[in-house]
């Protein structure tokens, strides 16, 4: 059989599996995936096929067992970490940019919408019209791509090309950030040479944002010694409690030290639609690079980071690679494809010179799919009802005797606990670890931990598109009754 036989047909692949996605998306978050003995492991984990089982028996495979026991986070109470399964139209637009627009280049739709949803992206996120972006796979590399041009333009200036020549014999360099700041700093130290050490890692203040005293004391004495000023990294919404560092001051900071400052707004760039926050945001204007994961509050599919600079230039600068014959050598010019009389004349916008890979989805699509879908007010509306959601739990949360907030919202991310008189640190901590644990075991709800301030939190997130405020109080109401059942258990 010729491979082309083996294409399989759309429609019917699509009929065998839509059906296991519907109820899918209408399950409870608790599902039977966990636990060593499931049934599904040792269907799944087999050695591989010699003879293919052929396409019928491979989407049964997909509609009877994987779907069923796949992560249900398209599930009204899945509230954990800061994830959420995609709305159906940009998930559709996944599987159109999967088999109709496969790369982000050349001179069709899929390479014009590449551009587009960036420039719709930073207009949603209110970002400087001379702010240009790129799309990556993730949060962590568009933080690791901002970053990389940071350390760039901070060793150019002492006249080093480190993306040429390395970070040997150069002076070491710094990035100022929190506690708070996201892991993935750390990682792209480490990649770009730094080393996950040169991350200053300074105290926050009583609402979890960075404390600027420290930030100060912390370049004042690696001004002393002769230590590179990288960058001062300021979070957009800590993947923690959701806190918004003080944007403002810390570009008054960049700017007094001459560096470069970064935002990470992988999670609540998009907070900024939120007329009650608007003053939060204003030191983002004043940002050299700044990110955001559509992923995240826009609901697409999973894999889609974007990097926004005020030069994208210094992102060329740092990641190009010497042109080759086969690809740049095939076209006239990078950039515009409107002059040319073919899509397949025109590369389009250099992109791999801005990122880390080459071949790339057409990630551009499925974010225009979104915001074409709801618009920038449509989005306006859910990340206010998603924090509206994290205060009223904070308000249950505050009503209940046995229930404790551990820190004020300030997005949609609320950080409680059970707390029972009479109980020491480490026995509370147990107490709501037990919790957690029944939350995921036994009821629709599945919020994430955390440590707020050293103790152990229930920390829901609220920016899943299909939980509802009764979703909210079923939560709290769930938590005060499994703790208080184990309390009374406990005596």
């Amino acid at each position: 059989m010729s491979d082309a036989a083996r294409t399989g047909d759309l429609e019917a692949a699509l009929r065998a599996v839509v059906p296991a996605l519907d109820a899918h998306l209408a399950a409870p978050a608790t599902g039977t995936a966990s636990g060593a003995d499931a049934s599904w492991r040792p269907l799944l984990d087999t050695p591989v096929p010699q003879l293919g089982a052929g396409d019928v028996e491979t989407l049964r495979v997909l509609a009877e067992t994987v779907v069923p026991d796949a992560m249900r986070m398209t599930a009204p109470g899945f509230l954990g970490w800061i994830t959420t399964g995609s709305t159906v139209v940009p998930a559709v637009a996944r599987l159109v940019a999967t088999l109709a627009g496969t790369q982000r280049y050349l001179g069709h739709t899929t390479g014009l919408l590449e551009s587009v949803a960036l420039r719709w992206l930073a207009e949603t996120c209110q970002l400087p019209p001379e702010m240009e972006g790129v799309f990556s796979s993730s949060g962590s590399v568009a933080n690791l791509l901002a970053i990389g041009a940071a350390r760039q333009r901070a060793y150019t200036r002492l006249g080093h090309d480190v993306a040429r020549d390395g970070v040997r014999d150069v002076p070491p360099g710094r990035i100022y950030a929190s506690v708070e700041v996201h892991h993935c700093v750390l990682k792209a130290a480490a990649v770009l040479g730094l080393g996950r050490d040169a991350v200053a890692l300074l105290p926050v203040d009583g609402s979890q944002r960075v404390d600027l005293s420290a930030v100060r004391a912390a370049l004042s004495a690696d001004a002393r010694t002769g230590v590179v000023p990288v960058a001062v990294l300021g979070i957009a919404g800590t993947t923690n409690t959701g806190a918004i560092d003080d944007l403002d001051g810390l570009a008054d900071l960049a700017q007094e030290f001459g560096t470069w400052l970064h935002v990470d707004g992988a999670y609540g760039l998009f907070g900024r639609l939120d007329p009650r926050l608007e003053a939060r945001y204003t030191g983002v204007d004043r940002a050299d690079s700044v990110v955001v994961d559509a992923h995240k509050w826009l609901c697409v599919p999973t894999g889609i980071g974007a990097t926004f600079l005020r030069d994208r230039a210094a992102l060329g600068q740092t990641f190009t690679s010497d042109p080759s014959d086969y690809l740049e050598g095939a076209f006239e010019e990078a950039g515009d494809t409107s002059w040319a009389t073919s899509p397949w004349e025109a590369m389009g916008p250099p992109f791999h010179d801005w990122t880390l890979d080459l071949s790339a989805p057409a990630r551009g699509l499925v974010v225009w799919s979104a915001l074409h879908e709801i618009g920038v007010e449509g989005l306006r509306a859910r990340i206010v009802r998603d924090n509206d959601y994290a205060r009223s739990l904070a308000e249950l949360v505050r009503a209940d005797p046995c229930l404790e907030l551990l820190a004020e919202p300030e997005l949609s991310i609320c950080c409680f606990r059970y707390r029972a008189h009479g109980l020491d640190e480490a026995t509370l901590d147990a107490l709501n670890r037990d919790i957690v644990r029944r939350l995921h075991g036994s009821t629709p709800y599945v919020p994430s931990p955390t440590l707020v301030d050293g103790h152990y939190a229930i920390r829901p997130c609220f920016i899943n598109p299909r939980t509802e405020q009764r979703d909210v109080s079923a939560l709290a109401a769930t938590v005060r009754r499994l703790g208080d059942a184990l309390v009374a258990g406990a005596g």
